[in-house]
């Protein structure tokens, strides 16, 4: 049967694996830990926002989305210009990657790190260039920095690192940066940067807002909690933004998704005070489980990384049958998110008994 030409360098490549929901156990509440989620409802305002916009769905949204880009650029204090949207800071990244790489460039990221990277980067037809993390699972920014060529397009900085946890460091960073050439996109992915505690971690604004090929990356979807509506942005200087236009997806970001994300930054204290709860139970359970005898990485997300290698796949297994789904890398690791204060309890009993 004949059918239709497709890419053949398409066919070994993965597709990006979720983290799994829970199957249903009688009797038993069960959690979704695998997906870095925030585990509490929309607060009123957000609901409010979405039912309103929800009464003119027949149109479309503002191609541009003025409104929610204003009030991100006086929120940070940069202009309309440096502010591009899109449907999750995935949507945003696999932009940046369009933008500045295809076939003959390299893109630069650690390993293990967010799964999208390797998959958006052979899709626009570059090289992965993976970097192995250091014995602490942080980045190992003077490796990534040797490994810098004249084919060299973009650098993927993830801060903290999904999925082991560590954020880079400041001077670390700075360090870096120093050593990078300015034809190259460096971009810093600060997904979970509402969560870092550490003030001696990088911060984007703070830190990098002086170069002019540094891009950082941010979204609505962990700490906002609004994973659903697909909402990030990157703030950049004019020329990169320009060029994101051109590969961005036209409507990409609904009526109901600006509207809500309008909503949250004028709630952003109702919606603080839940993260610095997720913050409180993410040290309690790293205590804990340090108390047992497990040696975590620093944990400076919405998540735990539990280096099992091997294990792994049984770890993962003993969670699934006492209603948990944990994000199990094999023969790697597990990631867990920090959920409700049941979930963290149940995955405290399980790692004890794990262990035993």
């Amino acid at each position: 049967m004949t059918t239709p030409h497709l890419r053949d360098d398409l066919a070994s490549m993965p597709a990006y694996k979720a983290g799994a929901t829970p199957k249903a156990k009688p009797g038993v509440e069960t959690f979704k830990v695998s997906a870095n989620e925030n585990p509490y409802a929309p607060i009123p305002a957000i609901v409010e926002a979405i039912t309103k916009a929800a009464q003119s769905v027949q149109r479309y949204p503002d191609p541009a989305s003025i409104r929610l880009r204003t009030k991100l650029a006086n929120k940070y204090k940069v202009g309309i210009e440096n502010i591009q949207v899109g449907t999750g800071s995935v949507a945003v990244l696999t932009q940046l990657i369009q933008a500045s790489s295809t076939v003959g460039n390299e893109v630069i990221f650690a390993w293990r790190s967010f799964e999208a990277y390797p998959i958006i980067t052979k899709v626009a037809g570059a090289t992965p260039v993976m970097i192995p993390l250091t014995n602490t699972f942080e980045h190992d920014l003077d490796a990534m920095a040797k490994a810098v060529t004249n084919k060299t397009s973009c650098i993927l900085l993830c801060s903290p690192n999904n999925p082991t946890g560590p954020a880079i460091k400041k001077d670390a960073f700075l360090k870096f940066i120093n050593q990078i050439p300015e034809t190259v996109l460096v971009v810093l992915d600060e997904a979970y940067t509402e969560f870092v505690r550490d003030e001696l971690a990088v911060e984007g604004l703070r830190d990098a807002w002086g170069k002019k090929n540094v891009a950082i990356l941010r979204t609505f979807s962990k700490a906002y909690g609004m994973a659903g509506l697909r909402v990030g942005f990157c703030i950049a200087q004019p020329h990169v933004i320009e060029t994101l236009n051109k590969v961005a997806l036209t409507f990409g970001v609904t009526n109901l998704a600006e509207e809500a994300g309008l909503a949250a930054m004028d709630h952003e204290s109702e919606l603080m005070a839940r993260i610095n709860n997720l913050v409180e139970e993410r040290t309690r359970v790293v205590e804990e489980l340090t108390k047992q005898g497990w040696k975590i990485p620093t944990a400076d997300g919405n998540f735990i990384w539990l280096d099992l290698k091997e294990k792994a796949t049984d770890f993962a297994t003993k969670c699934d049958e006492v209603g948990l789904s944990v994000r199990m890398f094999a023969d790697n690791g597990v990631r867990v998110t920090i959920a409700e204060k049941a979930a963290n309890d149940r995955l405290i009993e399980t790692s004890q008994k794990f262990l035993n």
